[in-house]
């Protein structure tokens, strides 16, 4: 998913209480956090770091800062206050060990580490050291899941009666591709159903009963995984996938009203919410990946009889918000966001690892 962006202007010299932040990586999402960084005030880029120099002088060319040819050398920049991590799923756990060691907060893109194991033994290293760590699960910062979470709370649909979610993009296989690749923590679960799992507990808190299954890829790592999750009395049907794309709504269904995240729901900029029989029909249109585009469009223009429609239009790629309660954490000495403990974190993991320990379907 690639959404159009558009820039504000940089500041000549960041203020002197602004928290300097270096990116390890200078990928897709590294050049996205670098792009949405320009809309937190108090923050900026104050280094980046690659294996290949010229890639890290290449990016800091554009977005400012300072280019280093290994993460030690911006971990050993002064002007870097914290790191974000968007190296490689496997390489996470060490380099988020090494900046905690540094003293410099830090900010993991999802997921946090590779294993629930790892995840306690960073967070617990953390702590000791105060250091600040979250996982940068942006799409929980969104204002549109904000609003929706004030909706659960205040019972605006009535009682939940069943949550469910879809994430699938199609991407050819090739087996060094890091969604793929076992060495780089390639899967389905580790890409999009985190998202799943950890907004479903967002929302509803931490889950009773896991069931699911999933189907493998060539290389070993999972192609697509279906799971069942209950939350008491709440059913949670969850899919995602990389051999097909699907409609990618999340769905929140209660008593009175259906709240629906629209596609694609982890950048959502608009909530609908129906009634029992529009809620049927919508479901049933953005089954289709197609069609639930097509329906996404037309209703952030046109107004349909018996939806209302909240929308949370938002400039850049939606990053801004997770770097925003980062940096205010940062300032104010928090080891932890409360939106985003390390707690539920881990938990998520444990989640894709028991699912990951039943044999693979078809």
């Amino acid at each position: 998913m690639e959404p159009v962006s558009t820039r504000p202007s940089q500041s000549a010299s960041p203020d002197r209480s602004s928290i300097g932040w270096g990116i390890v990586g200078t990928g897709t999402i590294a050049r996205c956090f670098a792009e949405d960084l320009e809309y937190v005030a108090g923050a900026h880029l104050a280094g980046v770091s690659s294996r290949v120099l010229e890639r890290a002088a290449q990016f800091v060319a554009r977005h400012g800062g300072a280019a280093h040819e290994s993460h030690e050398a911006l971990l050993g920049d002064e002007k870097v206050d914290a790191v974000y991590i968007a190296s490689p799923n496997t390489s996470h756990f060490t380099i988020a060990f090494a900046a905690i060691a540094a003293k410099k907060s830090v900010l993991v893109e999802k997921p946090l580490v590779a294993t629930a194991e790892e995840a306690e033994r960073l967070r617990a290293f953390a702590a000791e050291q105060n250091v600040f760590l979250m996982e940068g699960l942006w799409t929980r910062f969104l204002p549109a899941i904000g609003f929706v979470k004030n909706s659960l709370q205040s019972a605006t649909i009535g009682e939940i009666r069943r949550v469910k979610g879809e994430l699938a993009f199609r991407h050819p296989y090739a087996p060094d591709n890091r969604f793929f690749d076992p060495a780089q923590g390639g899967g389905s679960l580790l890409d999009l159903g985190i998202y799943l799992i950890s907004l479903s507990q967002f929302f509803l808190g931490e889950s009773d009963a896991v069931r699911g299954e999933w189907y493998s890829a060539p290389s070993g790592v999972d192609m697509g995984a279906r799971m069942e999750l209950t939350f008491g009395r709440i059913p949670a049907s969850l899919n995602c996938a990389f051999d097909y794309t699907g409609g990618n709504l999340f769905i929140i269904e209660g008593s009175r009203r259906t709240l629906f995240l629209q596609s694609p729901f982890i950048a959502a900029r608009q909530v609908l919410e129906a009634g029992p029989v529009m809620a049927r029909v919508i479901e049933t249109l953005c089954r289709n990946s197609i069609l639930s585009r097509i329906f996404s469009k037309i209703s952030r223009k046109i107004p349909v009889p018996g939806i209302r429609r909240h929308a949370f239009g938002f400039p850049g790629y939606g990053l801004q918000f997770e770097i925003e309660a980062a940096t205010r954490a940062i300032r104010d000495g928090k080891t932890e966001v409360s939106t985003a403990p390390l707690s539920e974190s881990i938990q998520t993991l444990r989640i894709i690892e028991k699912i990951r320990t039943l044999p693979p379907g078809c």
